[in-house]
């Protein structure tokens, strides 16, 4: 270890030096980065369930609600004024810039992350964007990692297991999730793959993972009832929901890309802010059920109630036909990739991954429940929308691992672990079939297809 600091913490680490090895270090300063993003990431989704509360707690759940086209659109100005302003930087897009970063080789984040893409989040999330936290808070892990590792005069490349295991920390937090944090940081970030690394990230992602189950009260964020365990005869069907998932997976990137590339032409950003605002009001306005992250309603689907797809809206005293339903659910799983990247890229702080977790559930509830009505079938729609969720983010994100265990482990969903992976795995692969462009990249590939996949291959 190199130590350069002066005071406190460069004893510290003189004694660390002087007692314990490296590599043992190397693990403990993963528990405390673990810890940290564990208690940032509870934290941050305490936050914006209490700034949302507060906000939406006298809806009326009959009828349609002008406020939920106000809110979106001060949440989205008032983050746009806390960044431009206060604090004097662009933190939007954070698992991009953080990759960025890698690339770069630049592993000196600065000690604000630490705590201000919370802050930030919190007025973008709980005034309505329809986004998820997890890009805000993987940055404030590492973020934790850079400045604790370069603060303990580690070297650049374990700087750089300590960002990733930072990333991961803080995913695996807010979705309690260890596994799940650990293959963001591998199949997302791609870091370096050896025997260390994976360990002292495995150790961060597992303490953060249940230093947030701890302080939320030992409780899962999305309860499933899998006592029924899998039924291997809807495998058949859930082949079908997987290729689904994937044809809209790409559906999903081009218009987030689309819509990242409309408002990158607008130059004055109190523009952008209020025109990114008006379209995730419009669109919550008119399907309530894109407010915030969605797990609420995500809940109440894979359990088998629908009715979060009506509440608060326009549509609640249409009555509860199948087909309005079916027509309001088709709706908001078509505006979803409008709101989300909207919020992400008109000026908002959010993420990308709880808004695919959000649109596959009503994409498997559409499959299965449209599947039924014209076929006869009797798909348990609740597992379906459940499967659907691992299907469309494995999809759009690229990283069926992720979307997998993910999925299994939030809603501690294991008995159904082989169509979760059906679905992913199918959905992956037909993204693949159609393009090589990361979820990332700034601009769809627009060289699509199998012919173009080969010639790129080939070259």
């Amino acid at each position: 270890m190199d130590v350069s600091q002066h005071g406190f913490t460069a004893r510290i680490a003189a004694f660390c030096r002087r007692r314990i090895s490296d590599r043992p270090f190397m693990f403990i300063l993963a528990t405390a980065i673990g810890l940290l993003a564990g208690v940032g990431a509870f934290l941050l989704k305490h936050l914006v369930a209490m700034v949302s509360r507060f906000l939406t707690g006298g809806l009326d759940a009959a009828g349609a609600n002008i406020l939920l086209l106000i809110l979106p659109v001060a949440g989205i100005v008032l983050t746009g004024i806390f960044t431009r302003y206060v604090l004097r930087h662009n933190i939007s897009h954070g698992v991009r810039r953080l990759m960025g970063s890698l690339k770069r080789k630049d592993y000196a984040l600065r000690p604000q992350l630490t705590f201000t893409p919370i802050l930030a989040s919190t007025l973008t999330l709980g005034f309505g964007g329809s986004a998820g936290s997890e890009g805000p808070i993987a940055c404030v892990g590492a973020a934790i990692g850079s400045n604790l590792g370069r603060r303990f005069g580690l070297s650049s490349q374990a700087v750089m297991v300590m960002i990733g295991c930072g990333a991961g920390a803080g995913i695996a937090g807010i979705f309690k999730a260890p596994i799940g944090g650990a293959l963001f940081t591998i199949e997302v970030l791609r870091m370096e793959l050896t025997t260390l690394n994976v360990l002292v990230l495995l150790v961060s992602t597992i303490t953060a993972a249940m230093t947030a189950y701890l302080c939320g009260g030992c409780t899962v964020d999305l309860p499933f009832d899998s006592s029924a365990g899998t039924d291997m005869a809807v495998v058949p069907a859930v082949m079908v929901l997987g290729i689904c998932c994937g044809l809209y997976s790409l559906y999903y990137s081009y218009i987030m890309k689309k819509v990242e590339h409309w408002l990158s032409l607008i130059g004055n950003p109190w523009v952008k802010n209020i025109l990114a605002g008006a379209t995730i009001g419009g669109a919550v306005f008119l399907f309530p059920a894109l407010y915030g992250e969605g797990y609420g309603v995500i809940g109440r689907m894979i359990n088998g109630d629908s009715g979060g797809l009506l509440a608060d809206g326009p549509w609640a005293s249409a009555g509860g036909g199948l087909w309005l339903l079916v027509a309001v659910a088709a709706g908001t799983v078509m505006l979803k990739c409008f709101a989300t990247s909207a919020t992400n890229s008109g000026g908002g702080v959010a993420g990308d991954f709880a808004p695919t977790l959000f649109a596959g559930c009503v994409v498997g509830f559409l499959f299965a429940t449209v599947t039924n009505a014209l076929f006869g079938t009797h798909l348990e729609v609740a597992h379906f929308a459940l499967f659907g969720m691992a299907g469309v983010m494995a999809g759009a994100i690229r990283a069926p691992l992720m979307a997998l265990l993910l999925t299994s482990e939030m809603a501690a969903a294991f008995p159904m672990f082989f169509p979760l992976m059906v679905c992913s795995a199918l959905s992956f692969g037909v993204v693949r079939l159609f393009t090589l462009d990361s979820f990332y990249s700034r601009r769809m590939d627009r060289r699509n297809g199998i012919a173009s996949m080969v010639r790129r291959q080939r070259g």
